[in-house]
C-alpha cells in the first residue's frame, strides 16, 4: 500500500520521548497511517500493539481504569520498548487522564502513538493540556504531490514545487493538477476508479462525517451547521464577517461563532488573520477563510465543473495556495493584507524579517497589473511582490 509522506516523519518522531498525536479530519488517512506504521515496526521485530477506541468494549475497560490497558497488551519487558498504537483516544470520558496516567507511570517501556479527529477538541474531555507530554502532527488530505505518488507517478511527483518543470511533463501533470482541483485529495477520492464514484465519496463525506462532527460537538441544529459550511465553502478566500453569516443562516452571532469554532476544530476550514505594522488604515481585526480540501469544497458548492469552465476558478486556485503554504509553513507565518479601502493581497508570508514575501493568486497572470499594489509597495519596499497563477503555482519553490 502506498505510503503517504508523513510516513517518515512520524516514523522519525517515534522513538523521541513523548506521545506522537496524530490529529486531522475524518477519512484523511491516520488510521490507514498508523496501521503501516505498526506493521512497519513489527516487521522489524519491535514490540506493538494496536487498540481500536470504536470498540466499545475496549473503551469501557479503559474508561474503569487505565490499568486496564495491560487485559488488552502484551506483557511488558524490562529492556524492551512496546509500541501502543491506539487509534480515536477522544472516545474515552477522560483521554487526557488516561495517557497522562500512561506516559508518567510507563513512559520508559510504552511509546504512545495515537490518533484523534475532530471530537478530540471539541468534546472538550482534554482535561489537561499534557503539556510537555506530547507533539502534535496534523495530517491533512493528501497533497497534488501526494496525489502523483498515490497514482503511482512518483517520476512526476518529484518536480512539483521543485522549480521549472521540464517541458515534456508540463501537459500531463497540469491535466493531473486539474482534476485535483475539482475533486480534492481525500484519499479513497483519489483512488476512485471513476468521477461518479468521486461525486458518492466526497457525498458520503459530507452526509455522514461532516454531520458526525455536528452530533458528537452537540449541536442544536446540525442542519444550520452544515448551512454556515456551504455558505463558507462559497466565500473561500473571503473575509468573516460574523454578522452576515448570521443573517443568512438564521441564527444569532453567538451560535455562528461557536459553530465556526467546530469547524476549525474539526479541520474543514482554516483562519488567517490580517498582516499590519500599526498603520491605521489596514485591517486589524477581521479575518479569511479557507476550506480544508477543494473536493470537499466543490461537493458543497455543487459544482463539479472541470476548472477552465468555473467563474470561481480563481477562488479555487487560491483556496489551493493556502492548502499549499499551510502544509509548507508554520500557521502564524500566513497572512493577508488588506485596506479599509480595500486594497489587498492574498497572502503575506511573513516572519517579520527581510524574508518577508507578498504573493497575489490569480488564475490568468495577465490579470496581474504591478500598479495595482502601488500603495503596499510604496508601505513595505522591502517585501518582495509575485504573482502565482495556473502555470506557476507548481513551480513555487520553498526557501
Amino acid at each position: 500500500m502506498t505510503k503517504r509522506l508523513y510516513f517518515n516523519k512520524i516514523l522519525e518522531d517515534i522513538n523521541k520521548p513523548h506521545i506522537s498525536l496524530l490529529i486531522g479530519a475524518r477519512q484523511v488517512g491516520k488510521t490507514t497511517l498508523i496501521r503501516q506504521l505498526h506493521n512497519e515496526l513489527k516487521s522489524n521485530k519491535k514490540n506493538v500493539a494496536f487498540i481500536n477506541l470504536e470498540n466499545k468494549q475496549f473503551r469501557m475497560m479503559l474508561d474503569e481504569t487505565p490499568e486496564n490497558i495491560f487485559q488488552l497488551i502484551p506483557p511488558l519487558e524490562r529492556q524492551s520498548c512496546l509500541y501502543l498504537f491506539i487509534d480515536e483516544v477522544q472516545y474515552l470520558k477522560d483521554p487526557s487522564n488516561f495517557l497522562k496516567h500512561i506516559f508518567d507511570d510507563y513512559r520508559e517501556q510504552i511509546k504512545l502513538i495515537i490518533t484523534g479527529s475532530s471530537s478530540f477538541y471539541i468534546d472538550r474531555k482534554f482535561k489537561d493540556s499534557l503539556a510537555g507530554r506530547k507533539r502534535i502532527i496534523e495530517i491533512p488530505p493528501l497533497s497534488f504531490k501526494e496525489v502523483l505518488i498515490f497514482k503511482d507517478r512518483e517520476d512526476l511527483a518529484k518536480y512539483i514545487n521543485n522549480g521549472p518543470i521540464p517541458l515534456v511533463y508540463q501537459t500531463e501533470i497540469k491535466k493531473l493538477f486539474y482534476e485535483y482541483l475539482v475533486y480534492g485529495g481525500y484519499p479513497d477520492v483519489v483512488l476512485a476508479d471513476s468521477l461518479k464514484e468521486k461525486v458518492l465519496i466526497l457525498k458520503e463525506l459530507v452526509d455522514s462525517y461532516v454531520k458526525k462532527d455536528a452530533i458528537e460537538a452537540d449541536l442544536k441544529k446540525p442542519q444550520s451547521y452544515l448551512h454556515l459550511l456551504k455558505l463558507l465553502a462559497e466565500r473561500s478566500g473571503s473575509l468573516i464577517n460574523i454578522q452576515s453569516l448570521a443573517n443568512d443562516v438564521g441564527i444569532n452571532t453567538k451560535t455562528i461563532e461557536s459553530y465556526l469554532w467546530v469547524l476549525q476544530k474539526s479541520f474543514h476550514i482554516h483562519t488567517i488573520n490580517s498582516f499590519h505594522r500599526n498603520i491605521s488604515s489596514e485591517l486589524k481585526k477581521m479575518n479569511k477563510i479557507y476550506i480544508n480540501d477543494l473536493g470537499l469544497r466543490n461537493y458543497l458548492v455543487s459544482n463539479f465543473s472541470p476548472i477552465g469552465l468555473r467563474e470561481d476558478k480563481g477562488i479555487i486556485l487560491e483556496n489551493y495556495v493556502y492548502n499549499l503554504f499551510r502544509e509548507k509553513l508554520s500557521v502564524g507565518s500566513i497572512k493577508f493584507w488588506r485596506t479599509q479601502k480595500k486594497q489587498e493581497i492574498d497572502f503575506i508570508i511573513s516572519d517579520f524579517v527581510a524574508n518577508s514575501e507578498a504573493i497575489e493568486v490569480k488564475f490568468n497572470k495577465e490579470n496581474f497589473k504591478v500598479s495595482k499594489y502601488n500603495f503596499f509597495r510604496e508601505r513595505y519596499p522591502e517585501i518582495a511582490l509575485r504573482c502565482l497563477d495556473i502555470n506557476s503555482v507548481l513551480e513555487y519553490e520553498f526557501t
